[in-house]
Protein backbone atom coordinates (compact mmCIF):
# COMPACT_ATOMS: atom_id res chain seq x y z
CA UNK A 1 0.00 0.00 0.00
CA UNK A 2 1.57 3.27 -1.13
CA UNK A 3 0.63 6.49 0.63
CA UNK A 4 1.63 9.94 -0.50
CA UNK A 5 0.15 13.37 -1.03
CA UNK A 6 -0.30 13.46 -4.79
CA UNK A 7 -2.15 15.49 -7.37
CA UNK A 8 -5.23 13.82 -8.89
CA UNK A 9 -4.79 15.97 -12.02
CA UNK A 10 -1.26 14.78 -12.71
CA UNK A 11 -2.16 11.21 -11.82
CA UNK A 12 -5.03 11.11 -14.30
CA UNK A 13 -2.84 12.48 -17.08
CA UNK A 14 -1.64 8.96 -17.71
CA UNK A 15 -3.37 6.92 -20.40
CA UNK A 16 -3.91 3.29 -21.20
CA UNK A 17 -4.83 2.02 -17.75
CA UNK A 18 -6.20 3.44 -14.55
CA UNK A 19 -3.46 5.70 -13.16
CA UNK A 20 -4.23 4.58 -9.62
CA UNK A 21 -2.63 1.21 -10.38
CA UNK A 22 0.77 2.71 -11.17
CA UNK A 23 3.52 2.30 -8.62
CA UNK A 24 4.09 6.04 -8.16
CA UNK A 25 0.45 6.93 -7.50
CA UNK A 26 -0.28 6.88 -3.80
CA UNK A 27 -3.44 7.56 -1.88
CA UNK A 28 -4.46 11.19 -1.46
CA UNK A 29 -4.04 12.18 2.19
CA UNK A 30 -3.92 15.98 2.25
CA UNK A 31 -3.90 18.21 5.34
CA UNK A 32 -2.87 15.56 7.82
CA UNK A 33 -2.20 16.56 11.40
CA UNK A 34 1.01 15.31 13.05
CA UNK A 35 -1.05 12.84 15.10
CA UNK A 36 -2.72 11.39 12.01
CA UNK A 37 0.62 11.12 10.21
CA UNK A 38 2.05 9.22 13.17
CA UNK A 39 -0.95 6.85 13.34
CA UNK A 40 -0.84 6.16 9.60
CA UNK A 41 2.91 5.52 9.73
CA UNK A 42 2.45 3.16 12.66
CA UNK A 43 -0.15 1.23 10.68
CA UNK A 44 2.03 0.98 7.57
CA UNK A 45 4.95 -0.50 9.50
CA UNK A 46 2.83 -2.70 11.77
CA UNK A 47 2.98 -6.48 11.59
CA UNK A 48 -0.75 -6.77 11.00
CA UNK A 49 -0.85 -4.37 8.01
CA UNK A 50 -1.87 -7.19 5.66
CA UNK A 51 -4.59 -8.33 8.07
CA UNK A 52 -5.90 -4.76 8.36
CA UNK A 53 -5.79 -4.22 4.58
CA UNK A 54 -7.68 -7.49 4.00
CA UNK A 55 -10.33 -6.55 6.54
CA UNK A 56 -10.68 -3.03 5.14
CA UNK A 57 -11.11 -4.41 1.63
CA UNK A 58 -13.80 -6.86 2.78
CA UNK A 59 -15.94 -3.99 4.15
CA UNK A 60 -15.30 -1.83 1.10
CA UNK A 61 -13.07 0.54 3.08
CA UNK A 62 -15.97 1.62 5.26
CA UNK A 63 -14.92 4.54 7.46
CA UNK A 64 -16.62 3.33 10.64
CA UNK A 65 -17.34 -0.42 10.47
CA UNK A 66 -19.25 -2.28 13.18
CA UNK A 67 -17.20 -4.84 15.13
CA UNK A 68 -18.92 -8.06 16.22
CA UNK A 69 -17.84 -11.12 18.18
CA UNK A 70 -19.56 -14.47 17.99
CA UNK A 71 -20.19 -17.47 15.79
CA UNK A 72 -22.73 -18.93 13.39
CA UNK A 73 -23.65 -22.29 11.91
CA UNK A 74 -25.13 -23.15 8.52
CA UNK A 75 -27.72 -25.89 8.94
CA UNK A 76 -29.63 -27.97 6.41
CA UNK A 77 -33.26 -27.00 7.01
CA UNK A 78 -34.47 -30.45 5.98
CA UNK A 79 -32.13 -32.83 7.80
CA UNK A 80 -30.74 -30.60 10.55
CA UNK A 81 -27.19 -31.42 9.46
CA UNK A 82 -24.56 -28.77 10.28
CA UNK A 83 -23.03 -27.83 6.94
CA UNK A 84 -20.49 -25.32 8.21
CA UNK A 85 -19.40 -23.19 11.12
CA UNK A 86 -17.96 -19.70 11.38
CA UNK A 87 -16.15 -18.05 14.31
CA UNK A 88 -15.26 -14.35 14.42
CA UNK A 89 -11.89 -15.06 16.02
CA UNK A 90 -10.86 -16.66 12.71
CA UNK A 91 -10.94 -13.22 11.08
CA UNK A 92 -7.58 -11.56 10.29
CA UNK A 93 -8.04 -9.05 13.12
CA UNK A 94 -9.81 -11.51 15.45
CA UNK A 95 -13.20 -9.84 15.16
CA UNK A 96 -15.86 -9.57 12.46
CA UNK A 97 -16.12 -6.18 10.74
CA UNK A 98 -19.33 -5.26 8.87
CA UNK A 99 -20.24 -2.10 7.00
CA UNK A 100 -21.76 0.77 8.98
CA UNK A 101 -24.36 1.32 6.23
CA UNK A 102 -24.47 5.10 6.78
CA UNK A 103 -26.16 6.91 3.88
CA UNK A 104 -24.38 10.25 4.51
CA UNK A 105 -21.38 10.88 2.27
CA UNK A 106 -19.79 13.10 4.94
CA UNK A 107 -19.78 10.21 7.43
CA UNK A 108 -18.86 7.25 5.19
CA UNK A 109 -18.15 7.78 1.47
CA UNK A 110 -18.01 4.05 0.82
CA UNK A 111 -21.38 3.08 2.32
CA UNK A 112 -23.10 6.20 1.01
CA UNK A 113 -21.94 5.29 -2.48
CA UNK A 114 -23.75 1.96 -2.24
CA UNK A 115 -26.83 3.71 -0.85
CA UNK A 116 -26.76 6.18 -3.76
CA UNK A 117 -26.41 3.33 -6.26
CA UNK A 118 -29.35 1.47 -4.71
CA UNK A 119 -31.43 4.64 -4.70
CA UNK A 120 -30.53 5.31 -8.33
CA UNK A 121 -31.69 1.85 -9.41
CA UNK A 122 -34.81 2.13 -7.26
CA UNK A 123 -35.75 5.46 -8.86
CA UNK A 124 -34.69 4.43 -12.37
CA UNK A 125 -36.77 1.25 -12.24
CA UNK A 126 -39.88 3.35 -11.62
CA UNK A 127 -39.09 5.42 -14.71
CA UNK A 128 -37.90 2.96 -17.35
CA UNK A 129 -38.82 -0.43 -15.85
CA UNK A 130 -36.68 -3.33 -14.71
CA UNK A 131 -35.98 -4.77 -11.26
CA UNK A 132 -39.40 -6.37 -11.26
CA UNK A 133 -41.15 -3.33 -12.78
CA UNK A 134 -42.69 -4.02 -16.23
CA UNK A 135 -41.14 -2.26 -19.23
CA UNK A 136 -44.57 -0.74 -20.00
CA UNK A 137 -44.30 1.68 -17.05
CA UNK A 138 -42.62 4.41 -19.18
CA UNK A 139 -45.95 4.85 -20.95
CA UNK A 140 -47.58 6.15 -17.76
CA UNK A 141 -47.63 9.92 -17.03
CA UNK A 142 -44.50 11.01 -15.16
CA UNK A 143 -43.71 14.46 -13.73
CA UNK A 144 -40.60 15.85 -12.03
CA UNK A 145 -41.80 18.17 -9.27
CA UNK A 146 -39.99 20.54 -6.92
CA UNK A 147 -41.72 21.94 -3.82
CA UNK A 148 -39.94 24.74 -1.96
CA UNK A 149 -40.28 26.54 1.34
CA UNK A 150 -41.82 30.01 1.65
CA UNK A 151 -39.79 33.14 2.40
CA UNK A 152 -39.02 34.06 5.99
CA UNK A 153 -37.08 37.14 5.00
CA UNK A 154 -35.14 38.34 1.91
CA UNK A 155 -31.81 36.57 1.32
CA UNK A 156 -28.99 37.01 -1.17
CA UNK A 157 -29.21 34.79 -4.29
CA UNK A 158 -27.71 34.25 -7.74
CA UNK A 159 -30.97 35.15 -9.59
CA UNK A 160 -29.73 33.36 -12.76
CA UNK A 161 -26.87 35.81 -13.25
CA UNK A 162 -28.95 38.94 -12.63
CA UNK A 163 -28.47 41.46 -9.86
CA UNK A 164 -29.51 40.17 -6.44
CA UNK A 165 -32.31 42.50 -5.28
CA UNK A 166 -32.10 45.72 -7.32
CA UNK A 167 -35.62 46.85 -6.53
CA UNK A 168 -37.87 47.08 -3.51
CA UNK A 169 -41.61 46.69 -3.20
CA UNK A 170 -43.69 49.85 -3.53
CA UNK A 171 -44.71 49.69 0.14
CA UNK A 172 -41.18 48.83 1.32
CA UNK A 173 -38.75 51.37 2.73
CA UNK A 174 -35.19 51.82 1.50
CA UNK A 175 -33.96 50.52 4.82
CA UNK A 176 -35.37 48.06 7.32
CA UNK A 177 -36.21 49.04 10.93
CA UNK A 178 -32.66 48.03 11.88
CA UNK A 179 -31.10 50.44 9.40
CA UNK A 180 -29.99 47.89 6.80
CA UNK A 181 -30.61 48.28 3.08
CA UNK A 182 -33.54 46.39 1.57
CA UNK A 183 -31.89 46.23 -1.87
CA UNK A 184 -28.71 44.59 -3.21
CA UNK A 185 -27.27 45.54 -6.59
CA UNK A 186 -24.51 42.89 -6.53
CA UNK A 187 -24.41 39.97 -8.96
CA UNK A 188 -23.52 36.97 -6.80
CA UNK A 189 -21.62 34.09 -8.37
CA UNK A 190 -21.71 30.47 -7.22
CA UNK A 191 -19.58 30.07 -4.11
CA UNK A 192 -20.14 33.62 -2.90
CA UNK A 193 -20.30 33.46 0.93
CA UNK A 194 -23.17 35.97 0.85
CA UNK A 195 -25.47 33.49 -0.88
CA UNK A 196 -28.28 32.40 1.42
CA UNK A 197 -27.53 35.10 3.99
CA UNK A 198 -30.43 37.38 5.01
CA UNK A 199 -30.25 41.02 4.03
CA UNK A 200 -31.02 41.66 7.68
CA UNK A 201 -30.59 38.90 10.21
CA UNK A 202 -32.64 40.78 12.80
CA UNK A 203 -35.62 40.99 10.42
CA UNK A 204 -35.39 37.33 9.38
CA UNK A 205 -38.06 35.18 11.03
CA UNK A 206 -35.90 32.41 12.52
CA UNK A 207 -38.62 30.87 14.76
CA UNK A 208 -40.99 30.48 11.77
CA UNK A 209 -38.11 29.07 9.68
CA UNK A 210 -37.55 26.49 12.42
CA UNK A 211 -41.24 25.60 12.75
CA UNK A 212 -41.67 25.16 8.99
CA UNK A 213 -38.61 22.92 8.85
CA UNK A 214 -39.92 20.78 11.70
CA UNK A 215 -43.33 20.25 10.10
CA UNK A 216 -42.18 19.94 6.45
CA UNK A 217 -42.79 16.13 6.51
CA UNK A 218 -46.39 16.78 7.59
CA UNK A 219 -46.84 19.24 4.71
CA UNK A 220 -45.55 16.59 2.29
CA UNK A 221 -47.98 14.00 3.70
CA UNK A 222 -50.87 16.40 3.24
CA UNK A 223 -49.65 17.22 -0.25
CA UNK A 224 -49.90 13.56 -1.31
CA UNK A 225 -53.49 13.45 -0.02
CA UNK A 226 -54.37 16.71 -1.76
CA UNK A 227 -52.83 15.46 -5.00
CA UNK A 228 -55.05 12.39 -5.07
CA UNK A 229 -58.08 14.57 -4.43
CA UNK A 230 -57.05 16.98 -7.23
CA UNK A 231 -56.73 14.09 -9.68
CA UNK A 232 -60.13 12.74 -8.63
CA UNK A 233 -61.72 16.12 -9.29
CA UNK A 234 -60.03 16.29 -12.70
CA UNK A 235 -61.55 12.90 -13.54
CA UNK A 236 -64.96 13.92 -12.23
CA UNK A 237 -65.08 11.26 -9.53
CA UNK A 238 -64.94 11.26 -5.74
CA UNK A 239 -61.62 10.87 -3.94
CA UNK A 240 -62.83 7.56 -2.50
CA UNK A 241 -63.29 6.14 -6.00
CA UNK A 242 -59.87 7.18 -7.31
CA UNK A 243 -58.24 3.94 -6.14
CA UNK A 244 -60.67 2.02 -8.36
CA UNK A 245 -59.33 3.91 -11.38
CA UNK A 246 -55.76 5.04 -10.74
CA UNK A 247 -52.99 5.20 -8.14
CA UNK A 248 -50.39 7.90 -7.48
CA UNK A 249 -46.82 6.67 -7.03
CA UNK A 250 -43.76 8.76 -6.18
CA UNK A 251 -40.08 8.76 -5.25
CA UNK A 252 -39.01 11.79 -3.22
CA UNK A 253 -35.73 13.21 -1.85
CA UNK A 254 -34.99 16.30 0.24
CA UNK A 255 -32.33 18.91 -0.48
CA UNK A 256 -31.09 21.81 1.60
CA UNK A 257 -31.12 25.24 0.04
CA UNK A 258 -28.32 27.66 0.88
CA UNK A 259 -30.66 29.47 3.26
CA UNK A 260 -30.87 26.23 5.28
CA UNK A 261 -34.42 25.27 4.35
CA UNK A 262 -35.33 21.88 2.95
CA UNK A 263 -37.16 21.51 -0.33
CA UNK A 264 -38.45 18.38 -1.99
CA UNK A 265 -37.72 16.90 -5.42
CA UNK A 266 -40.04 14.12 -6.52
CA UNK A 267 -40.85 11.93 -9.47
CA UNK A 268 -44.62 11.51 -9.51
CA UNK A 269 -46.28 8.85 -11.66
CA UNK A 270 -49.88 7.80 -12.22
CA UNK A 271 -50.63 4.09 -12.71
CA UNK A 272 -53.86 2.30 -13.34
CA UNK A 273 -55.80 0.43 -10.68
CA UNK A 274 -53.56 -1.88 -8.67
CA UNK A 275 -54.53 -5.54 -8.43
CA UNK A 276 -53.00 -8.59 -6.81
CA UNK A 277 -51.40 -9.57 -10.11
CA UNK A 278 -50.51 -6.13 -11.49
CA UNK A 279 -49.30 -3.07 -9.56
CA UNK A 280 -48.05 -1.01 -12.52
CA UNK A 281 -51.07 -1.07 -14.81
CA UNK A 282 -51.47 1.46 -17.64
CA UNK A 283 -52.84 4.81 -16.51
CA UNK A 284 -56.43 5.77 -17.42
CA UNK A 285 -56.72 7.49 -20.79
CA UNK A 286 -58.03 10.67 -19.19
CA UNK A 287 -54.84 11.31 -17.19
CA UNK A 288 -51.93 12.90 -19.05
CA UNK A 289 -48.60 14.26 -17.85
CA UNK A 290 -49.89 17.80 -18.42
CA UNK A 291 -52.95 17.08 -16.27
CA UNK A 292 -50.73 15.58 -13.58
CA UNK A 293 -48.50 18.69 -13.61
CA UNK A 294 -51.54 20.92 -13.10
CA UNK A 295 -52.82 18.70 -10.29
CA UNK A 296 -49.43 18.88 -8.53
CA UNK A 297 -49.38 22.68 -8.72
CA UNK A 298 -52.96 22.86 -7.46
CA UNK A 299 -52.31 20.48 -4.58
CA UNK A 300 -49.11 22.25 -3.50
CA UNK A 301 -50.92 25.61 -3.42
CA UNK A 302 -53.83 24.26 -1.38
CA UNK A 303 -51.92 22.48 1.38
CA UNK A 304 -51.63 24.12 4.80
CA UNK A 305 -51.00 23.13 8.41
CA UNK A 306 -51.49 25.07 11.66
CA UNK A 307 -48.34 24.33 13.66
CA UNK A 308 -48.59 24.31 17.47
CA UNK A 309 -46.70 27.03 19.38
CA UNK A 310 -43.06 26.49 20.23
CA UNK A 311 -43.65 27.43 23.87
CA UNK A 312 -46.10 29.29 26.07
CA UNK A 313 -47.07 32.65 24.68
CA UNK A 314 -45.90 31.78 21.17
CA UNK A 315 -48.25 32.05 18.18
CA UNK A 316 -49.89 29.37 16.02
CA UNK A 317 -48.37 29.52 12.52
CA UNK A 318 -50.17 28.51 9.35
CA UNK A 319 -47.57 26.74 7.22
CA UNK A 320 -47.62 26.36 3.45
CA UNK A 321 -45.25 25.48 0.63
CA UNK A 322 -43.54 28.32 -1.19
CA UNK A 323 -44.95 29.88 -4.34
CA UNK A 324 -42.10 28.47 -6.45
CA UNK A 325 -43.55 25.09 -7.47
CA UNK A 326 -42.04 23.45 -10.54
CA UNK A 327 -43.88 20.50 -12.12
CA UNK A 328 -42.69 19.35 -15.55
CA UNK A 329 -43.41 16.19 -17.56
CA UNK A 330 -40.14 14.28 -17.74
CA UNK A 331 -40.35 13.16 -21.35
CA UNK A 332 -41.78 16.38 -22.80
CA UNK A 333 -39.86 19.06 -20.89
CA UNK A 334 -36.37 20.58 -20.98
CA UNK A 335 -33.78 21.20 -18.28
CA UNK A 336 -33.74 24.60 -16.61
CA UNK A 337 -29.92 24.78 -16.72
CA UNK A 338 -29.83 23.87 -20.43
CA UNK A 339 -33.08 24.75 -22.26
CA UNK A 340 -31.89 23.02 -25.43
CA UNK A 341 -31.53 19.66 -23.65
CA UNK A 342 -34.47 17.40 -22.95
CA UNK A 343 -35.13 16.32 -19.38
CA UNK A 344 -34.04 12.67 -19.43
CA UNK A 345 -35.35 10.06 -17.01
CA UNK A 346 -31.93 8.69 -16.04
CA UNK A 347 -30.63 12.21 -15.43
CA UNK A 348 -33.43 12.83 -12.98
CA UNK A 349 -32.80 9.47 -11.27
CA UNK A 350 -29.11 10.30 -10.83
CA UNK A 351 -29.97 13.76 -9.55
CA UNK A 352 -32.33 12.41 -6.90
CA UNK A 353 -29.93 9.62 -5.88
CA UNK A 354 -27.15 12.15 -5.32
CA UNK A 355 -29.21 14.19 -2.89
CA UNK A 356 -30.38 11.08 -1.05
CA UNK A 357 -26.87 10.82 0.49
CA UNK A 358 -26.62 14.46 1.55
CA UNK A 359 -27.05 16.00 4.98
CA UNK A 360 -27.16 19.55 6.29
CA UNK A 361 -23.37 19.67 6.58
CA UNK A 362 -22.91 18.44 2.99
CA UNK A 363 -25.23 20.97 1.36
CA UNK A 364 -24.66 24.06 3.47
CA UNK A 365 -21.74 26.08 4.82
CA UNK A 366 -21.12 25.10 8.44
CA UNK A 367 -19.48 28.50 9.05
CA UNK A 368 -22.48 30.45 7.75
CA UNK A 369 -23.53 33.17 10.24
CA UNK A 370 -27.14 32.62 9.15
CA UNK A 371 -27.06 28.91 9.97
CA UNK A 372 -25.14 29.57 13.17
CA UNK A 373 -27.98 31.85 14.25
CA UNK A 374 -30.55 29.21 13.29
CA UNK A 375 -28.78 26.64 15.46
CA UNK A 376 -28.65 29.17 18.29
CA UNK A 377 -32.41 29.69 17.89
CA UNK A 378 -32.93 25.94 18.19
CA UNK A 379 -30.80 25.79 21.34
CA UNK A 380 -32.61 28.76 22.93
CA UNK A 381 -35.99 27.24 22.05
CA UNK A 382 -35.08 23.88 23.57
CA UNK A 383 -33.82 25.55 26.76
CA UNK A 384 -37.02 27.55 27.11
CA UNK A 385 -39.19 24.49 26.52
CA UNK A 386 -37.33 22.54 29.20
CA UNK A 387 -37.55 25.44 31.64
CA UNK A 388 -41.30 25.71 31.13
CA UNK A 389 -41.76 21.95 31.47
CA UNK A 390 -39.82 21.93 34.74
CA UNK A 391 -41.78 24.91 36.10
CA UNK A 392 -45.12 23.27 35.35
CA UNK A 393 -43.97 19.79 36.33
CA UNK A 394 -44.87 18.44 32.87
CA UNK A 395 -42.93 15.78 30.99
CA UNK A 396 -41.25 16.86 27.76
CA UNK A 397 -42.18 13.53 26.16
CA UNK A 398 -45.61 14.83 25.19
CA UNK A 399 -44.37 18.13 23.78
CA UNK A 400 -44.80 18.47 19.97
CA UNK A 401 -41.17 19.65 19.74
CA UNK A 402 -39.77 17.24 22.33
CA UNK A 403 -37.00 15.95 20.02
CA UNK A 404 -36.06 19.30 18.52
CA UNK A 405 -32.61 19.30 20.14
CA UNK A 406 -31.87 15.86 18.69
CA UNK A 407 -32.34 17.24 15.17
CA UNK A 408 -30.34 20.45 15.60
CA UNK A 409 -27.56 19.03 13.42
CA UNK A 410 -30.15 18.68 10.63
CA UNK A 411 -31.30 22.28 11.16
CA UNK A 412 -34.59 21.06 12.57
CA UNK A 413 -35.57 18.74 9.69
CA UNK A 414 -36.64 15.35 11.03
CA UNK A 415 -38.01 13.64 7.92
CA UNK A 416 -36.59 11.04 5.58
CA UNK A 417 -34.23 12.34 2.92
CA UNK A 418 -35.31 9.58 0.58
CA UNK A 419 -38.73 7.94 0.49
CA UNK A 420 -41.17 6.44 -1.98
CA UNK A 421 -44.70 5.19 -2.22
CA UNK A 422 -45.27 1.48 -1.76
CA UNK A 423 -45.70 0.50 -5.40
CA UNK A 424 -43.40 3.02 -7.10
CA UNK A 425 -40.74 0.37 -7.80
CA UNK A 426 -38.48 -2.17 -6.14
CA UNK A 427 -37.58 -1.64 -2.47
CA UNK A 428 -34.16 -1.01 -0.98
CA UNK A 429 -34.60 -4.17 1.07
CA UNK A 430 -34.99 -6.34 -2.04
CA UNK A 431 -31.95 -4.70 -3.64
CA UNK A 432 -29.87 -5.39 -0.54
CA UNK A 433 -31.05 -8.99 -0.32
CA UNK A 434 -30.23 -9.43 -4.02
CA UNK A 435 -26.71 -8.12 -3.44
CA UNK A 436 -26.20 -10.46 -0.48
CA UNK A 437 -27.57 -13.36 -2.53
CA UNK A 438 -25.18 -12.51 -5.38
CA UNK A 439 -22.20 -12.34 -3.03
CA UNK A 440 -23.04 -15.73 -1.52
CA UNK A 441 -23.38 -17.35 -4.94
CA UNK A 442 -20.19 -15.69 -6.16
CA UNK A 443 -18.28 -16.94 -3.12
CA UNK A 444 -19.61 -20.46 -3.68
CA UNK A 445 -18.73 -20.37 -7.38
CA UNK A 446 -15.22 -19.12 -6.62
CA UNK A 447 -14.70 -21.80 -4.02
CA UNK A 448 -15.87 -24.49 -6.46
CA UNK A 449 -13.79 -23.09 -9.33
CA UNK A 450 -16.67 -22.36 -11.69
CA UNK A 451 -18.08 -19.30 -13.45
CA UNK A 452 -21.24 -17.68 -12.08
CA UNK A 453 -23.92 -17.02 -14.69
CA UNK A 454 -25.25 -13.48 -14.11
CA UNK A 455 -27.05 -12.96 -17.41
CA UNK A 456 -30.39 -12.86 -15.64
CA UNK A 457 -29.76 -10.40 -12.81
CA UNK A 458 -33.47 -10.21 -11.96
CA UNK A 459 -33.10 -13.77 -10.69
CA UNK A 460 -31.24 -12.38 -7.67
CA UNK A 461 -34.21 -10.11 -6.89
CA UNK A 462 -36.59 -13.03 -6.52
CA UNK A 463 -37.19 -13.77 -2.86
CA UNK A 464 -36.73 -17.50 -2.50
CA UNK A 465 -39.28 -19.03 -0.15
CA UNK A 466 -37.74 -22.48 -0.58
CA UNK A 467 -34.38 -21.87 1.11
CA UNK A 468 -32.84 -25.21 2.05
CA UNK A 469 -30.36 -23.85 4.60
CA UNK A 470 -30.57 -21.81 7.78
CA UNK A 471 -27.88 -19.64 9.33
CA UNK A 472 -28.08 -19.56 13.13
CA UNK A 473 -25.69 -17.32 15.02
CA UNK A 474 -24.95 -15.60 18.30
CA UNK A 475 -23.32 -12.18 18.18
CA UNK A 476 -22.29 -9.45 20.60
CA UNK A 477 -21.42 -5.86 19.83
CA UNK A 478 -17.69 -5.18 20.21
CA UNK A 479 -17.55 -1.55 19.10
CA UNK A 480 -17.64 0.79 16.14
CA UNK A 481 -14.88 2.20 13.99
CA UNK A 482 -11.24 1.40 13.39
CA UNK A 483 -8.58 1.23 16.06
CA UNK A 484 -7.29 4.77 15.31
CA UNK A 485 -8.33 7.85 13.37
CA UNK A 486 -5.36 7.16 11.11
CA UNK A 487 -6.93 3.85 10.09
CA UNK A 488 -10.18 5.69 9.29
CA UNK A 489 -8.29 8.18 7.10
CA UNK A 490 -6.57 5.34 5.23
CA UNK A 491 -9.95 3.67 4.66
CA UNK A 492 -11.46 6.96 3.48
CA UNK A 493 -8.59 7.54 1.02
CA UNK A 494 -8.81 3.97 -0.31
CA UNK A 495 -12.56 4.38 -0.81
CA UNK A 496 -11.89 7.58 -2.75
CA UNK A 497 -9.40 5.72 -4.96
CA UNK A 498 -11.99 3.00 -5.62
CA UNK A 499 -14.51 5.69 -6.53
CA UNK A 500 -11.99 7.29 -8.92
CA UNK A 501 -11.42 3.93 -10.55
CA UNK A 502 -15.15 3.40 -11.03
CA UNK A 503 -15.49 6.87 -12.57
CA UNK A 504 -12.47 6.29 -14.81
CA UNK A 505 -13.84 2.94 -15.95
CA UNK A 506 -17.25 4.46 -16.72
CA UNK A 507 -15.57 7.13 -18.86
CA UNK A 508 -13.69 4.61 -21.01
CA UNK A 509 -15.14 3.90 -24.47
CA UNK A 510 -16.89 0.57 -24.62
CA UNK A 511 -15.57 -2.06 -26.99
CA UNK A 512 -17.90 -3.02 -29.78
CA UNK A 513 -19.05 -6.61 -29.83
CA UNK A 514 -20.21 -8.53 -32.85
Amino acid sequence: MTVQQSSPTSRHAATGSFPGYSADAGLDLPDLTPRLEREITDRLVSRDLDAWATTAARVGHCTKPIRLRGHSQTIDATTGEVLGSYFSDEEPLGVLHVRCGNRRAADCPSCSRIYAADTFHLIRAGVVGGKGVPDTVPENPLVFATLTAPSFGPVHGTRNGRRCRPYRAKDEADRCPHGRSTVCHATHADGDPMLGQPLCGDCYDYPSHLVWQWWAPELWRRFTIALRRALARALGISANRLAQVATVQFAKVGEYQLRGLIHFHALVRVDGKATDNESHAPAPAGITAALLSTAIETAAASVWFDAPPLFGGDLVRRLRFGRQVDARPVRDAHRTDDPDTQLEAEQVAGYLAKYATKSATDSTDAASPHLHRLRATIAQTVDRQRTEAAATDQAMAGHPYALLGKWAHMLGFRGHFSSKSRRYSVTLGRLRRARARFQRRLATATREGRTLDVRDLDDFLTDDDTETTLVVGQWTYAGSGWETDGDAELARAAAARAREHAQWRAAQPRKKTN
